[in-house]
């Protein structure tokens, strides 16, 4: 009986610290010559799958996307061009900030965005130099200016649970939280063009320091007190350019590794003891431009596998 329950118990701790569930997908937004949307799941199965403008437009990079509630998916298609699209591939909402609300004859870059839960959405004017929050129709509801000496050369941006903004500047590679109102409350310089940073469970900032080759983890002190650089070791994966980040649940770390040799995962995850646990390598899906990605959690697969059974 004893040993009975010594091995339920521990099919019971490896069940709830495991890697990715098998039902799980993952959401891609690959471009440098691949210019595609796809869901696949964690074998890299491809469930779906949308042909983006790509380079067809100038655009050299899918650098965010979002799964929405509604099952729809968030991305952009050019520099300046973001969109909402449905699994049927219908485009339902369009946003150029080329053009709108004050951005003629302006030069904006857009590679960051999100869908707030009342329908706004908030996107990162790089070059211009702010963050805007519009509505369904694209009035400008909100406007937070990004700060100057090179803050405004964004990539990625991902807002906290406070409401502040963590915005990464890939020039002169800085990772600033802004409050609010725009102020800036904390702040870590990276050296590198850094690409994504997220705020942890812990308190502490995950920083993938795009053309450092590493992540990073950061205490509000700026302590670094976690770090993967150039390699993973006791594994052959190399780091390239890192970019987007995801932290699970059991605290593992989703990490992308954009600009990989086809040898290596382009997204894995990792324990906080540095073992790797799971790989994502579909270099003929992707190739060596999966910039952006989500992996999606159980009821977001479900909804989405319900949705494509229709």
């Amino acid at each position: 009986m004893k040993t009975l329950l010594t091995l339920l118990i521990t099919a019971l701790l490896a069940t709830s610290g495991r890697a990715l569930e098998d039902d799980r997908l993952i959401l891609v937004g690959a471009s440098y010559g691949k210019n595609v949307l796809a869901l696949t799941d964690t074998t890299g199965e491809v469930l779906w799958k949308y042909e983006t403008e790509g380079l067809e437009k100038g655009h050299s990079g899918h650098h965010d996307v979002q799964f929405l509630p509604n099952g729809n998916l968030l991305y952009h298609d050019s520099w300046t061009v973001t969109r909402e699209i449905t699994l049927d591939q219908e485009i339902v909402w369009e946003y150029d900030s080329a053009t709108a609300n004050g951005n003629t004859g302006k030069k904006a870059n857009v590679h960051a965005f999100t869908r707030l839960p009342n329908g706004d959405t908030v996107i990162v004017e790089s070059g211009v130099g702010r963050i805007i929050h519009v509505d369904a129709e694209g009035q400008l509801k909100k406007s937070i200016p990004l700060g100057e000496d090179g803050r405004k050369n964004t990539r990625l941006m991902r807002l906290l649970d406070s409401g502040h903004y963590l915005v990464c500047a890939e020039n002169p590679g800085l990772v600033t939280e802004y409050s609010t109102d725009g102020q800036i409350v904390w702040e870590y310089p990276t050296n590198t063009r850094v690409f994504g940073a997220i705020r942890l469970a812990n308190g502490n900032t995950l920083i993938a320091t795009g053309s450092g080759n590493s992540v990073i983890e950061v205490t509000p002190e700026k302590e670094v007190v976690w770090q993967i650089e150039k390699s993973i070791p006791g594994t052959e994966i190399e780091l390239a350019w890192t970019t987007v980040l995801q932290e699970l649940p059991n605290g593992h770390r989703l990490i992308g590794n954009c600009h990989a040799e086809n040898d290596d995962p382009q997204i894995f995850e990792i324990t906080p003891e540095k073992e790797i646990v799971w790989e994502f390598n579909e270099w003929d899906l992707v190739g060596n431009g999966l910039a952006c990605w989500q992996v999606l959690d159980a009821d977001q697969s479900a909804m989405i596998r319900a949705k494509l059974k229709k």
